[in-house]
């Protein structure tokens, strides 16, 4: 049978026209075909052109906190200790240090650390034998209570405006002698004696810092605070470590770094004085 006499009766269209249909057919899926190709990299340049947006993002993130985190850094290394203090080289009194607005004496780093064994000066101890405050009888009777003690059981110190009780004052001021010869000045004191009302003053600006008005030290003439000029330097704070307890000056286990209270290396205490009315602790 001639299939070609059957394919032309089946259809009307000559060979050349099924070519031509044919050949129009691949034409138009050729220029499909770059369409949709075209929107198939269209479909996916969002997606990249979001992608890079997201790393610039990202990318900025980092830079910000790259940039703010010193900033921070500085920021924190401005704040201060609450026992930071700036005191005059003549060592103002409590009351005048609160009308100021200061607060507690500042701690050296030097001082951090618990400081190491004692090594007594012992030359200077020849100065105990000496009566650095002729005016003041250490054998005084001590009368009166916590921050009202009586005139006579007071004696000034070398630094104005300042008082201890007799046998403390004495004490005290041999030490201030041996301090002196080592290096070339005066000790240099933010309290010593504190009345009850001063007392009140200090619990109302320090709060927790200071001690109950009625049971401090200061109240009975057996404590003083040091200078921050004093606290600042490591060897003069060794030294007072080392040289104290010969003169019966002791900072208290109480003050001291891990002690049973607020960590105070600048009050120092007469042991003998606070063992006659309480215990060394």
């Amino acid at each position: 049978m001639d299939t070609t006499s059957q394919g032309d009766a089946r259809s009307p269209r000559s060979r050349r026209e099924i070519r031509e249909a044919e050949d129009a057919r691949a034409g138009r899926r050729q220029r499909r075909g770059p369409a949709r190709k075209g929107r198939g990299r269209g479909a996916h340049a969002a997606p990249a052109g979001h992608t890079w947006i997201t790393r610039a993002t990202v990318l900025g993130s980092l830079a910000a906190v790259t940039i703010a985190v010193p900033l921070s850094t500085d920021a924190d290394a401005d704040d201060h200790s609450p026992f930071d203090l700036e005191t005059a080289p003549a060592g103002p009194s409590t009351l005048a240090l609160l009308q100021s607005g200061s607060t507690a004496p500042s701690t050296a780093s030097a001082i951090a650390a618990a400081p190491r064994e004692r090594t007594v000066d012992v030359a200077s101890r020849s100065t105990v034998a000496r009566d650095p405050l002729p005016e003041c009888d250490a054998a005084a009777p001590v009368d009166g209570t916590n921050g009202q003690l009586a005139d006579h059981s007071l004696c000034d110190l070398w630094q104005s405006g300042e008082q201890l009780r007799p046998d403390a004052a004495v004490a005290l001021s041999a030490l201030n002698e041996a301090f002196n010869a080592r290096f070339g000045r005066d000790l240099c004191l933010v309290d010593s004696y504190r009345s009850l009302s001063s007392q009140y003053a200090v619990k109302a600006s320090r709060g927790y810092l200071a001690a109950t008005p009625g049971t401090s030290m200061h109240g009975w003439g057996l404590a003083i605070d040091l200078c921050s000029k004093e606290t600042g330097s490591a060897d003069v704070y060794q030294w007072l470590w080392d040289n104290g307890p010969a003169y019966g000056w002791e900072n208290p286990p109480w003050a001291q770094r891990g002690g049973s209270g607020k960590y105070e290396p600048w009050h120092f205490e007469y042991r003998a004085g606070v063992e006659e009315i309480s215990v060394w602790h």
